[in-house]
């Protein structure tokens, strides 16, 4: 598996991954005005009439670009449930126990049945036994606590968690001086996420 190259405006903001493939386009066009990080891959091209010599490219692992990134850029997050459970470390947020992202569900801390919203701030991780027993209460009306509040991750953070499992030292070291405040700076464990 190709690890991915990630994509900065040239103010430096996180925009996107990258495959290899697409960095190469950005730098035949001519786009690329500064890089960072290790090496990704080196990509092989061909071959000049004149020398016989193969040409060559390095792909860091950052790069920052100029101009618009059309369709993809957002600067809230889109809330799914692939985002909402890396958020949430897949664990529920009510019981604490981590499973796999088919066995959780998308709880709305204040119900929509009784006004809340579907935006990151009021969804949690919930196992479907935690979901089914909340239904539409308050958790205060069932005696039930959240191990964590809910928050909505920055761009920064949604790059992060959406590529977590490729993610490169250098990138998560440009990547973390941006995350909010208020969310995980690293991944925890069980023991360690609610301890604050």
């Amino acid at each position: 598996m190709d690890a991915r190259i990630l994509r900065l405006n040239m103010a430096g903001q996180a925009v996107q991954w990258l495959h290899w493939k697409e960095a190469i386009g950005l730098y035949a066009r001519g786009v690329v005005g500064w890089s960072l990080g290790g090496e990704v891959r080196k990509a092989h091209g061909g071959r000049s009439r004149l020398t016989g010599a193969q040409s060559v490219i390095s792909l860091p692992a950052i790069v920052a670009c100029e101009g618009r990134v059309l369709g993809r850029f957002r600067v809230n997050p889109a809330l799914t449930n692939l985002g909402l459970f890396a958020r949430d470390n897949y664990q529920c947020l009510y019981c604490g126990e981590s499973f796999e992202s088919s066995q959780l569900s998308r709880d709305h801390v204040f119900p929509r049945s009784r006004g809340g919203l579907d935006k990151w701030e009021n969804v949690v991780a919930a196992c479907k036994r935690c979901n089914q027993r909340k239904g539409d209460a308050l958790l205060s009306e069932l005696s039930m606590e959240l191990l964590a509040l809910p928050y909505r991750p920055n761009r920064a953070e949604y790059l992060a968690l959406m590529n977590n499992a490729r993610i490169r030292g250098d990138q998560m070291e440009y990547l973390r001086p941006q995350f909010c405040r208020y969310s995980p700076k690293e991944p925890q464990t069980n023991a360690t996420r609610y301890a604050h």
